[in-house]
């Protein structure tokens, strides 16, 4: 256990840190990896009439800022749905949060809800790409479906474990999911729900407790 009550673990000769901030750190690149924020969610729903917390959305990006502030990657990699969907005044909280790390490179693998042009994440200094291929990973914002040379790292499903009690108490709590053929992130944004996923014996399966990560599987 290290002081940002990440879980260490090894995975494929390489060093990984697992957080509860849901968000992944591969030390080796001193990488910051988070998948679906879900910036300017908010917004879009408040465009459409439904009251939704605006603090919400800040909190997230306050939890990265610590995050990069403690950690000093090199690198900040989002693997899809930075923002969410067309343009909202939530952009300008990205366009500010992006001044505040001028020398940090930033790049995003483009996710289904991540439909701004290009100029937009430019003038911001992200760069996007449609996946990102560094040994021994592929990062993709979707799971792939073929079999692949390198090992798959995405985002979009937002996974969950569901854990029951004794009684009909139940949890689902979210999860890292590393199966045999690719690995799932946990979503970072707050404004995002989990999906119980279906594991396998063989597959390593962490759970996302507030202040820390916890083996399961």
């Amino acid at each position: 256990m290290n002081v940002h009550n990440g879980l260490d673990w090894q995975f494929l000769g390489q060093q990984l840190c697992l957080l509860p901030q849901k968000a992944l750190y591969w030390k080796d690149k001193n990488m910051l990896i988070v998948a679906d924020v879900h910036m300017g969610k908010v917004g879009h729903f408040r465009k459409a009439g439904i009251a939704i917390p605006k603090l919400m959305e800040q909190e997230d990006l306050a939890v990265l800022s610590d995050l990069i502030h403690d950690l000093k990657p090199k690198t900040l990699l989002f693997l899809g749905d930075l923002f969410h969907s067309d343009m909202n005044n939530d952009w300008e909280w990205l366009m500010l949060w992006r001044d505040l790390f001028p020398d940090l490179e930033m790049i995003l693998v483009r996710g289904n809800h991540d439909i701004l042009h290009d100029k937009y994440y430019h003038a911001a200094r992200f760069k996007v790409v449609a996946e990102l291929e560094l040994e021994p990973f592929l990062f993709t914002h979707e799971p792939v479906k073929e079999v692949h040379d390198l090992y798959p790292v995405s985002g979009h499903i937002h996974p969950g474990v569901l854990l029951r009690g004794k009684g009909r108490q139940f949890v689902t709590l979210p999860s890292f999911s590393f199966c045999k053929d690719q690995a799932i992130l946990p979503a970072f944004g707050k404004f995002t729900g989990n999906v119980s996923l279906k594991y396998c014996d063989e597959d390593s399966v962490f759970g996302v407790l507030k202040n820390k990560v916890i083996k399961l599987s």
